[in-house]
């Protein structure tokens, strides 16, 4: 289903909503930001924990991106925003099911070339998908951290009744969310960091050293560091270092500007 959004001041680009069936098999919502002028790329955008499509850094980004010729489906996954579903059943395989389900609407859209973008958890999730999705030819991973067990450990520090009573209350950005025992045993056991370190695709990792919700460390595992000249699947791979930007990179407004130029310019470089 396909609903047409008036477009705003902004005339190169305008949005479409979006509904497609999901991983979990719940409907999900999306938008399309598009170009008004020939595209060159298109990318699935992947929110952050429980931030969803229509977080003011991801809505801002896919539309400057639209601006740079790039088409944008920024989507919710199950239980988030405008989606169907409960978030309280989800976990990391759901997330990954539901990215799968976008890519696989987009690609029946358009036939520009794919990419996946991904801020924070989201950005896990596309990373944990970059050699597993045929359509994809690379990543870009925006504060995104390199394993899940972390995100786990957050979660009961939080609320430690989780591990004793098996569900338990948190909350995130003002909002009340459920969390399930289950959920945090699936994030200790998925081995991200094993699957980040096997990616033959393109990465670009922007990330910045003052973060405080996703460490920085966790860029050395995604873009390894070397002395000598990279090679083997570090060889394609970037990194962008943001110093003084934040996690959701609004405490200076020039930040998103400066990382949509740096993402259109990259995936314009790799989608000969």
């Amino acid at each position: 289903m396909v609903v047409s959004e008036p477009a705003d001041h902004v005339a190169t680009r305008r949005s479409q909503r979006v509904e497609f069936p999901g991983g979990s098999g719940f409907p999900l919502a999306g938008i399309i930001e598009m170009p008004t002028v020939p595209a060159i790329a298109r990318a699935t955008f992947s929110h952050c924990f429980t931030c969803g499509k229509d977080l003011k850094t991801i809505v801002r980004l896919s539309r400057l991106l639209a601006q740079r010729g790039i088409i944008v489906l920024r989507f919710d996954m199950t239980g988030i925003g405008d989606s169907q579903g409960d978030f309280a059943q989800t976990n990391f395989e759901t997330n990954l099911a539901d990215l799968r389900a976008a890519v696989a609407y987009f690609d029946t859209q358009f036939d520009q070339p794919a990419f996946l973008i991904g801020h924070s958890f989201g950005g896990a999730a596309s990373l944990a998908l970059t050699d597993a999705l045929d359509s994809i030819r690379g990543t870009v991973s925006i504060a995104a951290p390199s394993d899940t067990w972390h995100l786990a450990d957050t979660m009961l520090r939080m609320n430690p009744a989780i591990d004793v009573d098996g569900v338990g209350q948190v909350t995130i950005g003002g909002r009340s969310f459920t969390i399930r025992k289950a959920t945090l045993d699936q994030w200790r056991r998925y081995d991200l960091e094993s699957t980040i370190a096997a990616i033959r695709k393109p990465i670009l990792a922007l990330h910045s050293p003052d973060d405080e919700t996703v460490g920085y460390e966790s860029t050395s595992r995604i873009v390894p560091r070397h002395d000598g000249e990279a090679d083997g699947p570090a060889k394609s791979r970037s990194l962008i270092t943001l110093p003084g930007s934040d996690h959701l990179l609004l405490k200076d407004s020039r930040d998103l500007e400066f990382v949509a130029t740096v993402i259109a310019g990259w995936i314009e470089r790799h989608a000969d």
